[in-house]
C-alpha cells in the first residue's frame, strides 16, 4: 500500500525531519540510573543500538541510546525515545506494533498521531532492506521490555 507522502512539499518536509533527528539525536547518551537495557545491531547496514531505559512500576521514565549507523535507525532511535518519556509499558509495545504496522505499508499506522514524528518514516516501508533500520530501535524496545 502506498505511504508515500501527498505532495513533494511534505515528502521534503518529512526528509527534513528525518535528518534533523539524524543530525541533532535526542536523548543520545548513557542512562546511568537504567534499569533496562539491550544492544542490538543489524549487521546488513551496520546499525547498532544500546537501549536503556529507566522504568518507575509499569512507566517508562526516560529512554536514552548510544548508537551509530544509518539516518533511518539513529532518526528512527531519536523519534521513539521522545514518544517514550511516561508511556506505560503497554502504551510503548502498542507504539512499537503501530511502527511494525507502518513498515508494513499500513496506511491507518503512517497516519496515527501517537507515532509523532515517527510518520515522517512511513516511506521507508517501499524499501525493504531499510524496513530494519527503521525498526531497530524498536526490537531493542521490545526486547528490553519483555526481556
Amino acid at each position: 500500500m502506498d505511504t508515500s507522502p501527498p505532495d513533494p512539499q511534505l515528502s521534503a518536509l518529512y526528509q527534513e525531519l528525518i535528518l534533523d533527528h539524524y543530525r541533532r539525536p535526542r536523548n543520545k547518551g548513557a542512562l546511568d540510573d537504567a534499569t533496562h537495557s539491550v544492544s542490538l545491531n543489524n549487521p546488513l547496514c551496520g546499525d547498532e543500538i544500546d537501549l536503556q531505559l529507566r522504568v518507575d512500576g509499569e512507566v517508562i521514565r526516560e529512554a536514552r541510546f548510544i548508537g551509530r549507523g544509518c539516518s533511518i535507525s539513529q532518526a528512527a532511535a531519536s523519534m521513539m525515545t521522545q514518544l517514550l518519556k511516561d508511556r506505560s509499558i503497554p502504551q510503548a509495545l502498542a507504539l512499537a506494533d503501530r511502527m511494525s504496522a507502518m513498515m508494513r505499508g499500513d496506511q491507518a499506522a503512517a497516519q496515527d498521531k501517537t507515532l509523532g514524528d515517527l510518520r515522517a518514516l512511513a516511506g521507508v516501508s517501499k524499501f525493504p532492506v531499510r524496513i530494519k533500520c527503521a525498526l531497530l530501535p524498536w526490537n531493542a524496545l521490545t526486547d528490553a521490555l519483555k526481556g
